[in-house]
């Protein structure tokens, strides 16, 4: 089933050094852009991470240190990257709760100052998960009765997931087939930023969902507690949490300007 789009949808999938979103670093990209035509278009390339690819990695995506030591590092393709993107909606399998977060971490890095909250998010795991409860390749049989070849290449892994999208909404009926019911089934809707350490509660209010102030609301606790803010950006968090706080604290610091000039 050809996907019903409003906005153009990039599907992303990475190869990195590791798992860990806040220090792990991309070696290889693909994104598949889908216009509202149905037309295609790939941006694809290898990156220098700018440290060691540890051997348990290469032995999962097959990339070396050797395959990315003239590649472009990411600063380098930011710009273009973000080009390609911009405007888009975005999705990928396990994207929600890795890939988008460690791009997120290197526009950081890179000093671009990339929308992520303005879009959609559509990720097939979510629906696989809740549907069937299955690996990719388990999916892309399942869905498309094809084995995946070459699983772990960012660009083999990128079609299946578009590939399997599709065969979803002609699997399930009760799948919207817009961007905004796949995004509200397959996003986590209450995140504020994607690591989980805020989230809004049912009031929209954004309170902090781990350690001693675990319920309480950001602001509230940025006003009684102020070393808090200081302790988390010197702390091991993302980049993008940290970016989150520091606009959460703006926010309180320009509403208490406003009511001072009253």
């Amino acid at each position: 089933m050809k996907l019903n789009l409003k906005r153009p949808i990039a599907f992303i999938d990475l190869e990195t050094t590791g798992i860990n979103v806040s220090s792990d670093r991309i070696v290889e990209l693909s994104v598949l852009k889908i216009d509202i035509s149905g037309k295609e278009e790939w941006m694809i390339s290898r990156i220098n991470p700018e440290m060691a690819i540890p051997p348990k990695s290469t032995a999962i995506h097959g990339i070396t240190d050797e395959d990315v030591k003239d590649a472009p590092v990411f600063r380098e393709i930011a710009r273009n990257l973000a080009a390609f993107i911009e405007g888009c909606d975005l999705a990928g399998y396990n994207a929600i709760k890795f890939d988008i977060p460690v791009l997120a971490e290197e526009f950081l890095r890179a000093n671009i100052d990339f929308n992520f909250r303005k879009r959609k998010y559509v990720d097939p795991q979510v629906i696989f998960y809740k549907k069937e409860q299955r690996t990719l390749s388990a999916a892309y049989q399942f869905y498309c009765g094809k084995n995946l070849d070459n699983a772990h290449s960012s660009k083999a892994d990128t079609e299946a997931t578009y590939e399997v999208l599709k065969a979803q909404l002609d699997r399930y009926e009760d799948l919207d087939n817009n961007i905004e019911g796949l995004a509200d089934f397959s996003s986590f809707n209450n995140l504020v930023d994607f690591a989980g350490r805020i989230i809004l509660n049912e009031n929209g209010t954004e309170i902090f969902n781990f350690g001693k102030h675990k319920g309480k609301a950001v602001e509230a606790v940025f006003n009684e507690d102020p070393s808090y803010y200081s302790w988390m950006m010197n702390g091991d968090f993302p980049l993008y949490t940290k970016k989150v706080l520091t606009e959460i604290k703006l926010r309180g610091f320009g509403q208490k300007q406003k009511q001072n000039h009253r």
